[in-house]
């Protein structure tokens, strides 16, 4: 049978357009993030993700997954701006995006935040969560934990009703015999960033997956290589996977820009195998190379280990 391959980056805080910050917005929320920005714009630099880009288009990936943080004041200007990056990076049937935090920074004004990247959202037509896209045996679950907080927090939530739909969704016979891949911006785990950045219904969540499992679970968020596993059915463990940011020159404490590639490897015996190839760049060279290869799961058991 053959690999699905899969490439998961994040945070890519692409650069705001002219007229992403109005004077309006000198009472709202994205004060503070034009303020962090002029900080910022100088570790997430357009040049950097342009090369992780190139770097993963030139491996030919069957399914490009990003977990959030496409904006940073979460403006309807560079919510068009990212709709146009996107459209770029390829069709938006082999692209799906899982909203971060900045893409949430304050509430939407008019209609849903999410609508120009609808086609990047699910199969639905809708910007709607959660989505199921099946792609060659791997069911993708979108998850939204992405929405507005107050000043200096940056916490995310399902909510009840998404965690209801979730429920369906992986009790879902139609998903049974798929590998089962859910994508979120906010890691699903303790301790993995602040608790001013963590997940509020995280416990939620992990209830529900100790009862119907999935395969893996990829977020961003915490700008960090994790790894880490959650509980699944019968005491399993389920891999969690996070990535740096894909735009990050790496000076700022942080790791340079970076993304992984997961091989999904249902073999004809009936056994899965997946492995992780870690690539990202090198501030030394300002070139994208290999950083190192992991195998994930082995015989459908997870066995987190370098090779």
């Amino acid at each position: 049978m053959s690999i699905f391959r899969l490439a998961h980056l994040s945070d890519l805080h692409l650069p705001p357009p002219k007229g992403a910050f109005g004077w309006r917005d000198l009472l709202s929320k994205r004060l503070l993030s034009r303020i962090a920005w002029r900080r910022k714009h100088r570790e997430h630099r357009p040049e950097v993700l342009e090369v992780v880009i190139a770097d993963l288009k030139a491996h030919a990936p069957d399914h490009i997954a990003i977990t959030g943080d496409l904006t940073n004041y979460a403006s309807q200007a560079e919510y068009e701006a990212a709709r146009v990056w996107l459209e770029a990076l390829g069709p938006a049937r082999d692209i799906t995006v899982s909203p971060g935090n900045h893409d949430a920074l304050v509430g939407a004004r008019d209609g849903d935040s999410f609508a120009a990247w609808t086609p990047w959202l699910g199969d639905d037509g809708e910007a709607t969560f959660p989505q199921v896209r099946l792609r060659d045996g791997v069911a993708l679950f979108n998850l939204c934990s992405a929405v507005p907080t107050a000043p200096h927090l940056a916490t995310g939530r399902l909510g009840q009703a998404q965690l209801e739909r979730l429920d369906a969704l992986l009790g879902d016979p139609a998903y049974g015999d798929a590998f089962r891949v859910l994508l979120i911006h906010h890691p699903p785990v303790p301790g993995a960033v602040a608790r001013r950045k963590s997940l509020e219904d995280q416990d939620a969540l992990r209830a529900l997956l100790a009862r119907h499992g999935a395969d893996l679970i990829l977020h961003g968020h915490a700008h960090e290589a994790t790894v880490s596993t959650a509980p699944g059915p019968d005491g399993a463990a389920i891999p969690v996977l996070g990535v740096p940011s894909a735009s990050a020159l790496g000076e700022r404490g942080h790791p340079a820009a970076r993304w992984h590639g997961v091989e999904i490897d249902r073999q004809a015996q009936g056994g899965i195998e997946v492995k992780l190839v870690a690539r990202g760049l090198d501030p030394a060279t300002g070139q994208a190379g290999e950083l190192g290869r992991y195998v994930l799961v082995q015989a459908g058991r997870p066995a987190i280990q370098r090779t």
